[in-house]
């Protein structure tokens, strides 16, 4: 949903950024200057400080209410964000990467993609037994990523207590995969 908490957001960045197309429903404002190509991107939302800051906020206000001790903050784009909510929370951050690229004690989960497969790690000295953790990533497409991060959460004895999206591609129905999750995210298509 478009909601005026994004009246200012689009004021600040897309105008700047993208010529606007001509829409017919005044609700999806910023949509309207999003590029046209076949993928969400937030790439041109990291342009603008003011932007970028009052996204972050919104984010941070959110996962704060959730009281977590950790945000769990998927590769790549998940990193982008989900560092600076766990800085405004007061919490820790943990990074969710794929194969290899941690230190050797790692937990796996593998996942789908609309494209083939593909794995994350998380170092498994990360999340304590009880820990809360609220996982962000930039885009909710199919759940797949999510889906498997919250089950690693899980699997290490955490508990998600929240997940977190700039863009949710509502069409594409992630929301059901994720099943009784508290999710929210700030632009829905």
């Amino acid at each position: 949903m478009v909601g005026s908490r994004f009246s200012r957001l689009v004021s600040l960045v897309w105008p700047k950024l993208l010529t606007p197309r001509p829409s017919a429903d005044a609700s999806s404002t910023l949509r309207r200057y999003l590029p046209t190509i076949g993928f969400k991107d937030i790439a041109p939302l990291l342009l603008d400080p003011a932007a970028l800051k009052q996204t972050v906020g919104d984010l941070a206000a959110w996962t704060a209410e959730r009281e977590p001790d950790l945000v769990l903050g998927a590769e790549a784009r998940g990193f982008w964000l989900g560092a600076a909510i766990a800085v405004e929370v007061g919490c820790g951050f943990v990074p969710a990467r794929r194969p290899g690229k941690l230190p050797p004690e790692t937990v796996s989960a593998r996942y789908a993609l609309e494209y083939g497969e593909n794995a994350l790690e998380v170092a498994s000295n990360a999340i304590s037994q009880g820990a809360r953790v609220v996982i962000h990533d930039d885009v909710l497409a199919t759940g797949g990523t999510v889906g498997a991060i919250a089950g690693l959460v899980e699997k290490l004895g955490g508990h998600v207590v929240g997940i977190n999206f700039v863009i949710e591609l509502s069409f594409l129905d992630g929301r059901k995969k994720l099943g009784d999750y508290d999710l929210y995210s700030l632009i829905e298509y």
